[in-house]
C-alpha cells in the first residue's frame, strides 16, 4: 500500500534531531504538484520478508500490516517503546470501513487517512492521536457509529473522532461549516488532539487540492487562510503553518506565487556567498569561545520570502528606486545550543564579533510567545555590510517552535479522561490565552454568521499581550485591546458597571489601548441607576474602541435591550424637576429625553447624535459624523485618530453642523494638557483657578516629571464653549505653566498642538496653544 506522504522538507534540518525531512510534513516552498508515492523503501527500510517477519517476532514487537509499516518507522522515532497492537487494529477497521470509496483523485479512500496519519507520527504525535486519525472519517463517511469506536477502542479515541466530524448539511444546512467549527473548538477546549487531527487533516486536503472544482479550491483555500493558519500559529505548529501559506497562496495567488518561487530558485542556483559562509565563521567563534553548538543555514518558506519582496518594494533604496530581494533575505541562521545559559553565551559572541543593529534584539526566552514560542533572535552586520538574521535556541525549544503543542506529549494527565480539568503544567498553552476566551464569548453567539465573522476577527491578531491588575489578577488580551476589553474580560457585571480606568496609577480614558506589562485598575460604579441597582450600563461609543468579540457582544445586547441607553428611559419621565445625575453615569441620549443635540446631521432630523470622547469637539471645531450600531451618529473632530480609522474602514463621512445656542445639559466635555515645570502644589493651584471659572473636572492625570517638567492631562465639563478659551488663558497664569491645548489630535510640528478649528494663544515661553472659541 502507498500513501500520498507529500515533498519531504529539506534544507532546515536541525542539530540533535533526525532530519527535518524525516520529521516533518513536506516541503512548503513548492507549489502543490503530482502526489508523491512512497512506499517503505523511501524510509530507508526494505519490504519486510520472511526473515525480517522472524527477527521481528524474535524481538517480541506485534508484526503489523504492511500499509502502515512507514507510519509505524516514524512513530517509533520518537516513540520506541509504544504499543502497536491498537493501531494495527485501528487501521483494519478503517480499511473495512473505506473498502470501494474512492476520494475524488480516484484513489481508494484509505490513502487519505494514512496520509494524515503518517504527517501526525512525523510530527510525533502518541499513539492514541494515530489511532483516532485512522478512524477520524469512519463516522462521517461510513456505517460504522460513534459508540462502535467507544466501545472497540475507548472512550478517549471516540472523543477525538467525534470532535473532529463534520456537522451535516442536511440538518444545519448553510451553517454547517461554521457550526462544525464551533463543535471542534468546544472539543478542543477539552482536548487540544482535536484541533492537530484536524489541521493534519485539512494538510493532505490542501496537497491534493488540484482534484477540485475551481470554486471549491477557491472557497476551501480561504477558509483554510482565515481559520485553519491561524489557529497552526496559535498552537505553535509552524511546520504545517508554513506548509499550508504556501499552498494557499499558489492557490488562490498563483501569478505571485510562480513569480516568487522563480526568485527562489534562481538564488538557489548560485552558490551561497553569504550565509554559509557566515554560518561557517560563527562555527569557528564558538567552538574556540567553548560553546557547544551547531550553525546551520535555514532557508525561508514561499511565502516569508514573498512577505520580504512586498516590505522591500515598498522602501525606497539610497538611488530613491524600490529595493530588491537580498542574498540575506533568503534565509536567516539558526544556532542550537544545549542550556538556555548557551543562549545567551551565543548572543554575547555574536555581538562582540560583530555589529549588532539597533532595535532587531528579541528576546522571547524570557518571555515566550503566546504559542510557547522561545528563541533569541537578533541581527549583525556582516563583513560586507548586509544583514544576517540569526536565530539561537535549544533544542528543545526548537523542537517546541517546530511542533508546537505535539512536542509537549499527551495534553491529559495519565488515567484522565476528556473534559478533566487538570492538565499537565504547560501542555496546553492556549488554557489561559485565547482559547479561553473564545469558548466563553462563542457561547454568547447563537447566529452562526456572528460566530463566524466573529471567529475570523478574533484569529486576526497574532499575538497577546499581559496586563496585570491592581489585585494581582492576570489578563490575557490580544494586542490593540483597550481598558473596554479588560473591563469584560473581568466580568460582563464589571463591564457594564464600568466608569473609568487606572493604568500604572494614572487615570486614562477607557479607550486607551494597553500595553504588555501594564497595572490595572477597573472603576466601577456600586449601584445603577435602574431597578435592583441596575448599573447604567456601555455607551454606543464604546464599541468604537472594543476589540474582542466578547467585549463588542456584551455591548452590542445591552445596547439592543436598553435602545433608549439607560434602563427604564423609555417609560414616561416623571413629573417634577429632574433627578440629578450621579456622579460617573452617562446622561441618556439627547433624542430620548426630548432635548435638541448640538449636533445636527443635514436630511437626518431626529437620530441621535453624539459628541466622541476621544477627541471632544467643541463649536466652533471642524466635524465630521459617521453612523454607528444602533443608527445613531458619532461626531468626531476633523483629524482624529479614530475618525481616520472610520475613514480607512471604508465608513461614509457626513457633514454634521454646530446648533447655534445649543448645549448639552450636562456641558461639552473637553480634554486639556498643561505642560508645565514641576514645583510644589501645582496640581492644587491648577484645579483651583479651573474651578474657579465654574468647570466641573471629570478627571485629572499627573505624569511622572521629566527633567524638571511635568504634564497635566484634565477632562471638564464647560457650561458654553465660550468657556473654554477663559479657562485655557486661567491655566496659562498659573506660575510656572508655559503651555495648555487641547487633547485628542496628534500634535504637529514638535511640540505645536494642532490647529483646526482654533486660534493661537502664547504661552509664557512663546509656545503655541490651540483652544476654540473667541478671544
Amino acid at each position: 500500500m502507498t500513501i500520498d506522504a507529500g515533498r519531504p522538507l529539506t534544507g532546515q534540518s536541525a542539530v540533535g534531531l533526525p532530519p527535518i525531512g524525516q520529521h516533518v510534513v513536506g516541503r512548503h516552498d513548492e507549489p502543490p504538484g503530482p502526489p508523491v508515492r512512497m512506499n517503505r523503501a523511501s524510509f530507508g527500510r526494505a519490504a519486510l520478508g520472511r526473515a525480517g517477519r522472524a527477527a521481528l517476532l524474535a524481538t517480541g514487537r506485534t508484526p503489523v500490516p504492511d500499509a502502515i509499516e512507514p507510519i509505524v518507522e516514524a512513530h517509533r522515532r520518537h516513540h520506541p517503546q509504544a504499543d502497536l497492537t491498537l493501531l494495527s487494529r485501528a487501521y483494519r477497521t478503517a480499511e473495512a470501513s473505506h473498502r470501494g470509496q474512492l476520494r475524488k483523485s480516484g484513489e481508494p479512500f484509505i490513502t487519505h487517512p494514512l496520509a494524515v496519519t503518517m504527517i501526525l507520527a512525523q510530527l510525533g504525535a502518541g499513539t492514541t492521536t494515530l489511532v483516532a486519525s485512522l478512524l477520524h472519517d469512519t463516522v462521517e463517511d461510513t456505517e460504522m457509529t460513534l459508540a462502535q469506536v467507544s466501545a472497540e477502542f475507548g472512550p478517549e479515541v471516540a472523543y477525538l473522532v467525534d470532535g473532529v466530524t463534520k456537522l451535516e448539511k442536511v440538518d444545519f444546512g448553510a451553517a454547517a461549516e461554521a457550526e462544525t467549527f464551533r463543535k471542534m473548538l468546544v472539543a478542543t477546549g477539552d482536548d487540544v488532539r482535536v484541533m492537530v487531527i484536524k489541521l493534519a487533516d485539512r494538510l493532505h486536503n490542501m496537497r491534493t487540492i488540484r482534484h477540485m472544482k475551481p470554486a471549491s479550491r477557491i472557497r476551501i483555500a480561504k477558509v483554510t487562510r482565515d481559520v485553519l493558519i491561524p489557529l497552526a500559529e496559535r498552537l505553535g505548529i509552524q511546520v504545517l503553518k508554513a506548509e499550508l501559506e504556501d499552498i494557499v497562496f499558489a492557490t488562490l495567488h498563483p501569478e505571485e506565487h510562480a513569480r516568487t518561487r522563480a526568485l527562489v530558485a534562481a538564488h538557489e542556483a548560485e552558490p551561497d556567498g553569504l550565509l554559509q559562509p557566515f554560518a561557517q565563521a560563527l562555527t569557528r567563534q564558538l567552538a574556540e569561545s567553548g560553546v557547544t553548538a551547531s550553525v546551520t543555514v535555514r532557508a525561508r518558506h514561499c511565502v516569508s520570502v514573498h512577505r520580504i519582496l512586498l516590505k522591500r518594494a515598498a522602501a525606497a533604496g539610497p538611488d530613491g528606486l524600490p529595493q530588491g530581494l537580498q542574498p540575506a533575505d533568503f534565509g536567516r541562521l539558526l544556532v542550537t545550543v544545549e542550556e538556555n545559559a548557551d543562549c545567551y553565551a551565543v548572543l554575547g559572541e555574536l555581538h562582540t564579533c560583530w555589529t549588532p543593529l539597533p532595535g532587531e534584539f528579541k528576546d522571547f526566552i524570557a518571555v515566550p510567545k503566546f504559542n510557547l514560542y522561545q528563541s533569541l533572535h537578533t541581527a549583525v552586520s556582516a563583513p560586507g555590510g548586509e544583514v544576517v538574521e540569526v536565530l539561537v535556541r535549544t533544542r528543545q525549544m526548537h523542537r517546541v517552535a517546530e511542533f508546537g503543542v505535539v512536542a509537549l506529549g499527551d495534553p491529559l494527565v495519565p488515567g484522565g479522561q476528556p473534559g478533566d480539568s487538570e492538565r499537565t503544567e504547560g501542555a496546553d498553552p492556549a488554557r489561559p490565552g485565547w482559547l479561553r476566551r473564545l469558548l466563553e464569548w462563542q457561547q454568547e453567539t447563537p447566529d452562526p454568521d456572528t460566530f463566524w465573522s466573529a471567529l475570523t476577527a478574533d484569529l486576526t491578531a497574532d499575538r497577546e499581550i499581559t496586563a496585570v491588575t491592581e489585585d494581582g489578577v492576570t489578563l490575557q488580551l490580544p494586542a490593540g485591546a483597550s481598558c473596554v476589553d479588560a473591563a469584560y474580560l473581568l466580568g460582563e457585571g464589571t463591564g457594564h458597571r464600568c466608569l473609568g480606568a487606572r493604568v500604572n496609577g494614572r487615570l486614562v480614558a477607557l479607550s486607551t489601548v494597553l500595553r504588555d506589562g501594564d497595572v490595572l485598575a477597573v472603576l466601577t460604579e456600586q449601584a445603577g441607576p435602574g431597578p435592583g441597582g441596575e448599573p447604567s450600563g456601555p455607551a454606543p461609543e464604546w464599541l468604537e474602541c472594543a476589540r474582542t468579540p466578547a467585549a463588542r457582544l456584551a455591548i452590542e445586547r445591552w445596547l439592543a435591550e436598553h435602545p433608549a441607553g439607560v434602563p427604564g428611559a423609555a417609560a414616561a419621565p416623571p413629573a417634577g424637576p429632574p433627578a440629578e445625575r450621579p456622579p460617573g453615569v452617562p446622561p441618556a441620549p439627547a433624542a430620548a429625553r426630548g432635548e435638541r443635540s448640538p449636533v445636527a446631521v443635514p436630511g437626518r432630523s431626529g437620530v441621535p447624535v453624539r459628541l466622541a470622547r476621544c477627541c471632544t469637539p467643541v463649536p466652533p471645531d471642524d466635524v465630521v459624523g459617521y453612523e454607528i450600531r444602533g443608527g445613531a451618529f458619532a461626531v468626531h473632530r476633523v483629524g482624529c485618530p479614530a475618525e481616520e480609522r472610520l475613514r480607512g474602514a471604508g465608513r461614509s463621512p457626513l457633514a454634521p453642523v454646530w446648533v447655534a445656542g445649543v448645549c448639552p445639559p450636562c456641558g461639552f466635555r473637553v480634554t486639556l494638557e498643561a505642560l508645565a515645570l514641576n514645583r510644589p502644589r501645582l496640581l492644587a493651584d491648577l484645579t483651583a483657578v479651573m474651578s474657579a471659572e465654574g468647570i466641573g473636572i471629570v478627571s485629572a492625570a499627573v505624569e511622572p516629571p521629566q527633567d524638571l517638567r511635568v504634564r497635566h492631562s484634565y477632562t471638564v465639563e464647560l457650561p458654553t464653549p465660550e468657556t473654554l478659551p477663559l479657562v485655557m488663558r486661567a491655566m496659562l497664569r498659573v506660575s510656572g505653566v508655559y503651555d495648555v491645548y487641547r487633547a485628542g489630535l496628534p500634535r504637529r510640528n514638535g511640540d505645536d498642538p494642532p490647529t483646526s478649528g482654533m486660534r493661537p494663544f502664547r504661552g509664557i515661553h512663546g509656545r503655541s496653544t490651540a483652544f476654540t472659541g473667541t478671544q
